[in-house]
């Protein structure tokens, strides 16, 4: 039974802040300034389950446009669980989304459950785990800041299944890390972004219209990390070329979720995509 003093309301920053450091605890390994990040994509769209007060659980449900959403920071504490609160949580996070097509990243082992909500296996996201090389990397890549903002908004929306500029405004131009973009014939061809992490550094999202691109992109930002510091990077299993190419730079396979969406797959070009941009937001 659900304790009648448990209630959810809107998170604020700090909030974020709070839910950041739980999923540190979990072992998710949040970079170091996400929470901005995240809250700027959808400031509405982050909720906390509070008993009598306390902060007991958390979940995001991140509104992209009319026709798309996603769901992360599902999180209850562990002395907590088995009480209906993620149930409670996830009733929320749905509702806020309503229509929209939405996609979850789950830990294997909870795919069943979130099945019960109505969410199909669309296919696995395996995280690699690389090292730095300092020093290193493409001198044929620019600083995506340099770019005209919409360029950027323009080609992440014919990857990613919906437009979201709110996010990325915050994201490619964050105080830590690097976000770089490659040129081809006076077009954006690929982008990818780094940034410092509780351990390492993540990549993403690591974006490329080919395996070339990519591998000039990854090497650049993995080039401004130190040299064996951990880089890891998210890739789907559904592109066979994305997992060649972690495996031709030595990365190795570290943990995998499942990624779900309760109204199917969204009609995105994987081939694309060799890194996604977190397990949070999508």
């Amino acid at each position: 039974m659900i304790n009648r003093g448990f209630v959810i309301r809107q998170m604020t920053l700090e909030d974020v802040e709070l839910a950041v450091e739980w999923a540190a605890e979990e072992g998710w390994n949040p970079g170091l300034s996400d929470a901005a990040c995240f809250y700027h994509a959808d400031p509405g769209g982050f909720f906390i389950g509070e008993v009598d007060g306390r902060p007991v659980g958390c979940i995001s449900a991140v509104s992209c446009g009319e026709s798309f959403g996603f769901i992360g920071f599902y999180i209850v504490r562990k002395e907590l669980r088995g009480k209906w609160y993620g149930v409670e949580l996830g009733r929320r996070a749905m509702s806020r989304l309503g229509t929209r097509n939405i996609g979850i990243d789950g830990v294997v082992a909870k795919i069943k459950n979130y099945e019960k909500f109505g969410f199909t296996l669309a296919h696995r996201n395996i995280r690699y785990e690389g090292r730095g090389a300092a020093g290193s990397g493409s001198t044929v890549v620019i600083g995506l800041a340099t770019l005209p903002f919409d360029t950027v908004v323009s080609y992440d929306s014919g990857i990613f299944p919906a437009r979201r500029a709110g996010f990325l405004e915050k994201w490619i131009i964050r105080p830590d890390g690097a976000a770089l973009g490659f040129i081809e014939g006076g077009e954006l061809r690929g982008y990818g972004v780094i940034r410092p992490c509780r351990t390492g550094f993540k990549i993403g999202p690591l974006f490329a219209d080919s395996p070339g691109i990519a591998g000039n992109l990854f090497d650049a930002l993995t080039g401004k990390v130190p040299e064996q510091e951990p880089v890891f990077l998210d890739i789907p299993a559904a592109n066979p070329a994305a997992v060649a190419f972690a495996r031709d730079r030595g990365m190795t396979p570290v943990f995998e979720t499942g990624r779900m969406y309760n109204r199917g797959a969204p009609a995105v070009p994987l081939e694309k995509v060799f890194g996604i941009t977190s397990f949070e937001l999508g």
